[in-house]
């Protein structure tokens, strides 16, 4: 391949240039007396030389010019083979020898013969997806060669290489452009280092033992593909079954793209149930196609080691710029930590690396993801004892939820509701929740409720009784909010424990009364009993009934309520005028009294009453025996025809009255039949009862004989024995004969026996 003829020569404007003032540039070049020039308006253009002078002078300039002058560039004069650049080498070729992991072997071909120009050549490579080159020295390529052996290289890495060109004569020429990528990986190697081994411990609920969980990553120098990995754990106590112990194979299925990949892979190598007071030392060792690894270990103490209270470290922050999160920590005081495990978790997912012990501030550099919470942890290392972690959350770049809370219970109250909702699930948060804003209205108007955003529960209050209310929360981060759905509720009718309070208070009430009403009864059952139950004369004790002529009346005897305490005056008919006139003076104010009070028991029947009855000489009070006998009732009054009145007897005999009370007693049968009452009455003669002999009290201090009394009985009822009994009228009266009066007064015609009672009842 010769030199082209054409030379292309790139500058560098200078000034400003306008429409109305154009600049325009001039290339000169002049070899062999002959000049050479092309105008052009960029800062570029291209020459044809037709031939191209070897190893003679050349002489190159620029010139601008426009209205207003010109102006010239500095001249280059060298040999013209100093002005070539040569295009890259060509057919590169890269080979990976299987014996030598660590070199590869390059190949290309010259871009120019020897024979126009001698070159040299440049070399670069870098492992696939760096950016960062690494240059073979030139003192290693300043020859004119067409391969290279890249040696220092890694293991089972893919490279890519690229290759250039220039003029041999030094100062001489320009650096051709760099070739085509070529790739290649080296061949396995033998793993250098040890895997990383790691453990996830988890506490069990209910029994003392721990969920132990060894995962392990690639040797930092795997060399290869790791195919599987071999564990052996030994329980320390139990010396006799650690010597046992064998190794346990654990294969790994990966693909190869697997493999290519930067990030290194982790392995998820046993799970153990550990009891609390077991120790155990665990070894690994990984394998590829060419051999094995260094051999790792990690001890788990039992818990009552103490390990777990070995200082964490202080101060922890986590910050998050440029899509990364930094870490920064003080180390434990007084305490020589050999190195730090920073772990990050999330999803059930965890990574974690490790930092050299001076080391106080890094950066996580695991693949991290946006929205996502991760709980990052440092563990101190303190001579292969693990110290207890230091914990942050953070999230690499914060959003919008995806969606709101969701209301899940809640608690009606008159005025009042209680809002439980649930937290949104982790992975929905995108961010941390900084606030819940509760919603809700009643019609057209809408309330609004802040709450901390570690609140779950809130009660509204000041609503209105019997009401429907539309609720929703949302929930807010840095990132933005997200609310819930709609959540309907009505407010009870009546406050929890209101109804129960009603009831029980009218019970109470109804208690109450009823017992008041009792006491009242107890206490009252006189009154009561008086009110509502009156004592009544019983008709059928009455003798009216016997009392005929052929049925001489019997002095009843006394009862325990008759009347008591009463003198008898004994008084002959014959003298009942002179006795008259001489109690004149007292006996008419008595004698409405006596006639009242002792015929008002019942027709011919005893005086006997509820209250004991008052003598006459104790009846002077006036109105006592009315108080005293309040609570009988009259039934009837009788008065015989040769009955007392006023004391005085009358020679002739006088016709009964029968005073029909306004009792509701049922009437007797002779009662409700008057007519055989007159029957009877014509046919035969009354015989009325042996009048009683009054004596004297201590106010009348006239006595009389026993037997003087019994003889002017016997003479008065002789005198009275012929006298028929004659009601009167219905609405007489019954009189005492005055002075002026006959004592054969009778009554015209005989009338009604029945004589209405004035005043209804009458007090006995």
């Amino acid at each position: 391949m010769e030199i082209s003829s054409t030379i292309t020569c790139v500058w560098k404007k200078v000034g400003r240039s306008s429409t109305d003032v154009p600049t325009k540039y001039t290339l000169y070049v002049k070899e062999l007396g002959r000049n050479h020039s092309k105008e052009t308006n960029g800062n570029s253009s291209q020459v044809n030389l037709e031939i191209f002078p070897h190893h003679m002078p050349m002489e190159i300039w620029v010139e601008a010019h426009n209205k207003l002058g010109r102006i010239e560039s500095g001249h280059l004069s060298k040999d013209a083979d100093s002005f070539v650049k040569t295009n890259p080498p060509s057919d590169i070729k890269v080979i990976s020898e299987k014996t030598f992991p660590t070199s590869l072997l390059i190949n290309w071909t010259h871009p120019i013969a020897e024979e126009y120009l001698k070159l040299t050549y440049q070399i670069r490579f870098c492992q696939n997806g760096s950016q960062s080159w690494t240059y073979v020295p030139l003192v290693d390529t300043d020859k004119y060669i067409q391969s290279f052996r890249l040696q220092n290289l890694r293991p089972d890495t893919v490279y890519v290489i690229q290759v250039c060109c220039k003029n041999a004569r030094r100062g001489h020429g320009y650096w051709s452009n760099w070739s085509t990528n070529a790739t290649m990986r080296t061949p396995e190697g033998i793993p250098k280092g040890k895997p990383d081994l790691w453990r996830i411990i988890t506490k069990v609920d209910g029994v003392n033992e721990r969920q132990v969980r060894f995962i392990t990553k690639d040797p930092v120098f795997a060399n290869g593909r790791i195919q599987r990995f071999h564990i052996k754990i030994q329980d320390k106590k139990d010396k006799v079954k650690s010597r046992s112990e064998e190794w346990e194979r654990i294969p790994v299925n990966r693909s190869e793209a697997d493999g290519s990949s930067s990030q290194r892979e982790i392995t998820f190598l046993k799970q153990i149930d550990l009891a609390d007071e077991r120790s155990v030392r665990v070894y690994v060792t990984a394998f590829n196609s060419v051999g094995e690894s260094a051999q790792a270990s990690l001890f788990i103490p039992d818990k009552a080691y103490g390990v777990w209270d070995l200082a964490p470290v202080e101060g922890l922050n986590l910050s998050s710029h440029g899509g990364q999160l930094w870490l920064e920590w003080k180390a434990p005081k007084n305490k020589a930590v050999s190195e730090y495990v920073v772990e990050w978790a999330a999803n059930g997912w965890t990574d974690w690396q490790r930092e050299n012990r001076t080391t106080t501030h890094t950066v996580i550099k695991g693949n991290l993801e946006k929205f996502v919470c991760y709980t990052v942890s440092v563990h101190p290392v303190y001579s292969g004892w693990t110290g207890k972690p230091a914990s942050v959350q953070a999230f690499v770049e914060e959003g919008a939820p995806l969606e709101g809370p969701e209301i899940v219970d809640r608690k009606l109250g008159r005025n009042d509701v209680e809002l439980v909702w649930k937290e949104i699930p982790q992975d929905k948060r995108r961010g941390f929740i900084t606030k819940y804003t509760i919603f809700y209205k009643n019609g057209s108007k809408t309330h609004s409720v802040t709450v901390p955003a570690n609140t779950t529960s809130y009660t509204l209050t000041s609503l209105s009784g019997n009401t429907r209310y539309d609720a929703w929360i949302s929930a807010s981060t840095i990132g933005g909010s997200a609310r819930s759905l709609n959540h309907s509720f009505w407010t009870l009718k009546y406050a929890a424990g209101e109804i129960e309070g009603i009831v029980v208070g009218v019970s109470l009430g109804f208690l109450f009364i009823v017992l008041m009403t009792m006491l009242l009864c107890i206490y009252k059952k006189d009154v009561i009993k008086e009110n509502f139950w009156p004592q009544i004369p019983n008709p059928g004790e009455s003798t009216i009934g016997t009392w005929s002529p052929h049925h001489p009346v019997k002095a009843d005897t006394p009862k325990e309520n008759c009347l008591s305490g009463i003198s008898v005056l004994d008084v002959d008919v014959c003298d009942g005028k002179c006795v008259f006139e001489e109690d004149k003076a007292s006996l008419p104010l008595k004698k409405d009294k006596y006639l009242s009070e002792e015929h008002s028991s019942g027709i011919g029947g005893s005086s006997c009453m509820s209250s004991p009855r008052q003598s006459v000489s104790d009846s002077d009070e006036g109105g006592d025996m009315a108080d005293t006998t309040a609570s009988t009732v009259q039934y009837s009054s009788v008065m015989a025809s040769n009955g007392y009145k006023g004391q005085t007897p009358s020679s002739q005999p006088q016709q009964a009255i029968f005073s029909r009370s306004e009792s509701t007693q049922p009437l007797l049968d002779s009662e409700e039949n008057p007519d055989m009452l007159l029957q009877e009455g014509s046919k035969h003669s009354q015989r009325f009862p042996r009048q009683p002999c009054f004596t004297h009290t201590a106010q009348n201090k006239d006595s009389t004989d026993p037997a003087d009394c019994h003889q002017r009985e016997m003479e008065q009822q002789e005198l009275l024995e012929p006298l028929d009994f004659y009601p009167l009228e219905e609405d007489s009266e019954q009189t005492t004969p005055t002075e002026g009066q006959s004592a054969d007064w009778l009554p015209a015609a005989p009338a009604s026996s029945y004589m209405p009672q004035r005043g209804g009842y009458r007090p006995q």
